[in-house]
């Protein structure tokens, strides 16, 4: 009788705690909606600083796991508990019978007590040392996971130890009889498809679906589609031309700029024309604060590297190497074998014709209200950004603005 009181009670403040779990990973779950396709959406009441942002850490790709949101898997985590809860219950309904499997419930919710708190700390060191972003209402559910396992133990011999190795000897003696060991690799294969249509499609990742999309571009240290001269793409007088406005600290716009190299190869009547954008006050007078120092250095350099016909390999090697400083700009391009004239690079770098053309599309970018980057535009139409869609999306993007891809055969 005694031990049965103290089951209830443990079963009472589980229930609890779960049920806080549960509520929270709701409301987590909208967060995750709003941040990641609600484009008007407001910030949420978790998200106050830099470091504290809820959205943010939404927004990333390890707020997945295969595909499918954290939030979603700790309600799937929290509905199982319950459900191993009300097992004494459950398994007396005559079509529930097979939950007699489950002999040991408090060894089972320790064990997945201590196991999502132990995945709980891996991921609150991701969200500190790698996307420096934390999401006060996540670190709630950690704690919530620990002191599911702390109460679920409480009585099992050997601890957490003792729990992690019943459970694991229930499960084998599960799997024993043939129709339940049928029936387990039956759900594990409908899971596995599952998870592997949530990760290939990224359907409810917009992040994870960017990342396949740009992840050629982002993990390349080189742009392997570099080209020489001053013209990328097609001269035809006729051709669609697609204005880039780019600052070279900007760490987009040299993903950016791979992606309109391999759409120049794309695209048979497309041309791509450079524009600087640098956001820097040195010689940007519509900004409020400093941002990319050195950025108009690198600009001056590639208008001047123009003068000599080899723009695009200076800017796309400026890109690669983002100096910040004239030595650095100096020293990388005396480096390179481009056969620049370093002397005549230098004084047009400084010339009134190189900071003219640099500020006039300075100035056409403020008076259009866009001053981020990485930009583009053809005619009057502006987008920023890299496209959420990333490589594909572009091509729909060029696509819609009369770009005609190349036949492969």
């Amino acid at each position: 009788m005694e031990k049965d009181n103290f089951d209830v009670k443990k079963t009472i403040i589980i229930s609890i705690l779960v049920l806080l779990g549960f509520i929270i990973t709701i409301d987590l779950a909208y967060i995750y909606y709003e941040a990641n396709f609600d484009q008007f959406a407001l910030p949420s009441f978790c998200t106050i600083s830099d470091l504290i942002d809820c959205d943010g850490v939404a927004r990333t790709t390890e707020a997945q796991f295969f595909g499918v949101p954290l939030a979603y898997w700790g309600m799937f985590l929290y509905c199982f508990i319950i459900m191993l809860l009300c097992v004494d219950f459950l398994k007396k309904i005559p079509f529930l019978k097979f939950l007699e499997v489950f002999k040991n419930k408090f060894h089972y919710i320790a064990s997945l007590g201590i196991i999502s708190f132990t995945i709980s700390m891996i991921l609150l060191c991701v969200s500190l040392f790698g996307i420096h972003k934390l999401c006060i209402m996540c670190a709630i559910t950690y704690v919530i996971n620990l002191f599911i396992g702390i109460f679920a133990v409480m009585g099992i011999e050997g601890g957490f130890i003792g729990a992690i190795k019943q459970s694991w000897f229930d499960f084998v003696d599960a799997l024993k009889p043939l129709p339940y060991r049928v029936a387990f690799i039956i759900v594990m294969i409908a899971a596995c498809g599952f998870l592997s249509w949530t990760y290939t499609s990224a359907t409810f990742s917009p992040a994870l679906k960017a990342q396949k999309n740009i992840g050629e571009f982002i993990n390349s240290k080189t742009n392997k589609y570099a080209i020489e001269g001053n013209v990328l793409g097609s001269e035809d007088k006729k051709a669609v031309v697609i204005d880039v406005y780019s600052d070279y600290l900007c760490p987009m716009c040299a993903v950016f700029n791979k992606m309109i190299h391999k759409a120049a190869k794309d695209f048979k009547n497309v041309r791509i024309e450079h524009h600087s954008l640098p956001l820097d006050l040195e010689c940007n007078k519509y900004l409020q604060q400093p941002f990319h120092n050195g950025s108009c250095v690198a600009a001056r350099y590639a208008e001047a590297a123009h003068i000599q016909g080899k723009f695009w390999e200076v800017n796309s090697l400026f890109f690669d190497e983002k100096p910040d400083t004239e030595e650095k700009v100096v020293e990388i391009l005396e480096k390179s074998k481009f056969g620049l004239d370093m002397e005549k690079l230098k004084k047009d770098a400084h010339s009134e014709e190189v900071e003219a053309a640099i500020q006039k599309d300075i100035d056409y970018a403020a008076k259009n209200m866009n001053l981020g980057t990485p930009l583009m535009r053809v005619g009057k139409d502006f987008e920023m950004g890299i496209p959420h869609g990333g490589y594909p999306e572009l091509k729909k993007w060029i696509i819609k603005h009369g770009g005609k891809q190349k036949r492969l055969f």
